[in-house]
């Protein structure tokens, strides 16, 4: 069997798993083209799902296209495939991020086993916007997550509690800072879904999802209902002592944005297989100032791409997905 003969439902199926991974506000920012006569599934960024104001230089954006494109890898590996993975294949192409080969197993090439043995968390990673226990990730599990952060290029680092009580500092001042930005809550509640809107959505943050609202705990959390009226969602503590990761990368142009997603997506699955819940704070990342000092000065390596909330509680909520139709052209 070549890369040609590789058919179509085949690639349905990679891209309804592809599209299981995070984004901001859940926007879905990907499209995706399969080539069938060379075997090539391209991934596509797409433009009209941007946030120019909370993300004028799509570089969230990337990174959850980034983190679609391992999900790819993962659920490629698990059908026995053995892609070929090229980032920025074209450079008179910017909106073309990823062209994957799917290649069979076999003298070309073997499948990734440590891929293929996320498979299943794939639909059991979600995110939680729920309080987690003061249970501490054990140390061989933040060790873990460290070294699959490595084998994307980025570096993951935990926070040490007087660095997080920093970075929680600087969440709370882009809080501050969002009160006074109608344009930011403007884009923000575009990607909200309330009501009934919230049964039928494809895409955005439906009110079932926003989690508790908070009233006490450091944990980092975004009120996506605002001043709106939502259902009741009830009230609690968050945890005293959050336990934040920060990942980095050396450079910080799109191809260490993909890199990024991808080292994300890695983390956030192995994390779910290891019985952790998480939450992504990129709120304090939107503000060019507040991202430059989010970095540990004594430990840092590289700019922060993303915030990771890791620990024990409940795994959050499935939250809508385009359907594949939508977003899979074939060629």
């Amino acid at each position: 069997m070549t890369a040609g003969d590789i058919d179509v439902g085949t690639v349905g199926a990679l891209v309804a798993e592809a599209v299981l991974a995070p984004s901001m506000h859940n926007a879905q920012p990907w499209t995706f083209r399969f080539l069938t006569d060379e075997g090539v599934l391209e991934l596509r960024a797409d433009l009209a799902r941007a946030m120019p104001r909370t993300d004028p230089d799509n570089r969230s954006l990337y990174i959850g296209c980034g983190a679609a494109l391992f999900n790819l890898r993962v659920a490629a590996a698990h059908e026995g495939l053995a892609p070929e993975v090229r980032l920025l294949p074209d450079p008179g192409d910017p909106h073309l991020l990823a062209a994957l080969r799917l290649a069979p197993a076999g003298p070309g090439g073997t499948p990734d086993d440590e891929l293929a043995r996320l498979h299943p968390a794939l639909r059991r990673r979600h995110t939680s916007r729920h309080p987690f226990t003061d249970e501490p990730v054990p140390q061989p599990v933040r060790e873990e997550l460290c070294e699959d952060a490595e084998r994307e290029g980025a570096s993951l680092a935990f926070a040490q509690p007087w660095h997080g009580d920093f970075v929680l500092e600087l969440v709370r001042d882009a809080e501050a800072r969002d009160q006074s930005d109608p344009a930011g809550r403007e884009e923000l509640e575009h990607w909200t879904r309330l009501g009934a809107e919230a049964e039928t959505a494809v895409d955005g943050v439906p009110e079932y999802a926003f989690g508790p609202r908070k009233t006490d705990g450091k944990a980092p959390w975004r009120d996506f209902a605002g001043r709106r009226a939502t259902g009741d969602r009830g009230a609690t503590a968050f945890e005293r002592s959050p336990q934040l990761a920060l990942l980095s990368t050396p450079g910080d142009g799109p191809a260490d944005w993909l890199r990024a997603g991808q080292a994300l997506e890695r983390v956030l699955l192995k994390a779910t297989l290891a019985g952790l819940a998480g939450s992504l704070t990129s709120h304090l990342l939107e503000s060019g100032d507040l991202r430059g000092l989010s970095r540990d000065p004594v430990v840092g390596e590289g700019p922060v791409q993303m915030v990771l909330r890791l620990g024990y509680g409940p795994q959050g909520v499935v939250t809508p997905r385009r359907p594949v139709s939508e977003v899979l052209t074939i060629v």
